[in-house]
């Protein structure tokens, strides 16, 4: 489907875009990305435009003669970041999502896939996907879930005035893998677990009780299920998580099994943890044929793997809390 293509990956140099870029080079599609990162850090083989899609005439520009566009940037941050810089959440969200699909629209690209979120989500522990407008998003995802929540909205708005039905609409969840964001001011949990225990910090204190449980999907299988969403023409809503709960303590344990020597684990019960249990009912996507593959185990061991052997800048694509976006 994707051979000879002209697609646009928007967030293309972020974690999950690294590896849809490698998926749709590896079909034979002629990819352009579009990021506010260093040229250095493009993916080989693909066409780099540094520009800020906040702005409508970058988002135009990167849309012409393209086929397909996938919409993938976006925002990310940890929990503590949300609550202290929610507009930094929430405007270059509602801006560049909102841009990027009338741009799409008015150079009438074939198909279009938004990344969306669990932040849509209210708190519950099974998250279904019809679900999301029963309630309201959750406090602890309050600006972002409304941000991503309006550009689905966009989406339905789009269908019924211009007809224009073929966007995707994908909700990962808690997503980890190579490429992610390690920064120490807002890397979110696997990543920041990860760099402390391997620059071992001794004791690790890691907030909560650790009976948190969160579903967590490897980039590669979020990439395999956007790529399945467009090839299948998918376009209610999706969620591409695993539909496993695994607890913040499995998961420190995990992390421990790789390291060098055993820190001692202190669980700071004052700080937050967030919602006792998300976990996404993956039963429309098996449905459709799709399911992840990628176990926790195997994707932690292959971060770690990749964390200890990368020449790569570790502190991760481009970063809202640390750059600043206004200024770009």
């Amino acid at each position: 489907m994707f051979e000879a293509a002209k697609v646009l990956v928007t967030g293309g140099t972020g974690m999950i875009g690294r590896y849809l870029v490698d998926l749709l080079l590896e079909d034979g599609a002629k990819v352009k990305v579009v990021s506010l990162d260093d040229p250095e850090r493009a993916p080989q083989g693909t066409e780099f435009i540094r520009a800020n899609l906040m702005e409508m005439n970058n988002c135009l520009e990167a849309c012409r003669e393209m086929d397909y566009v996938f919409h993938l940037a976006g925002v990310k941050g940890s929990p503590e970041m949300a609550k202290k810089q929610p507009a930094s959440f929430l405007v270059p969200l509602l801006s560049f999502n909102t841009n990027m699909m009338e741009a799409a629209r008015r150079c009438e690209v074939q198909h279009y896939l938004y990344a969306s979120s669990v932040a849509v989500y209210a708190p519950a522990e099974i998250l279904r996907e019809e679900d999301v407008w029963k309630t309201f998003p959750s406090e602890n995802d309050w600006f972002a879930g409304w941000a991503k929540r309006i550009g689905e909205l966009q989406a339905e708005a789009y269908a019924i005035e211009y007809g224009w039905k073929t966007v995707s609409i994908v909700r990962p969840p808690n997503v980890d893998g190579r490429y992610d964001n390690f920064h120490p001011r807002n890397a979110r949990v696997i990543p920041s677990l990860i760099k402390r225990v391997l620059d071992g910090e001794n004791p690790l204190v890691v907030w909560g009780d650790g009976s948190a449980v969160r579903d967590f999907v490897h980039a590669k299988d979020v990439a395999r299920g956007m790529l399945f969403a467009v090839e299948n023409k998918i376009t209610e809503p999706l969620n591409l998580g695993s539909g496993e709960g695994v607890s913040i303590k499995r998961v420190v344990e995990i992390i421990l099994e790789h390291a060098e020597s055993r820190p001692e684990v202190v669980w700071d019960t004052s700080k937050p943890s967030g919602d006792p249990k998300r976990v996404m009912d993956m039963s429309r996507a098996k449905r459709y044929g799709f399911q992840s593959e990628v176990s926790i185990e195997e994707g932690i061991g292959d971060t770690i793997e990749w964390y200890r052997s990368s020449t790569e800048e570790l502190e991760g694509p481009f970063n809202v809390f640390v750059q600043g976006i206004d200024s770009q």
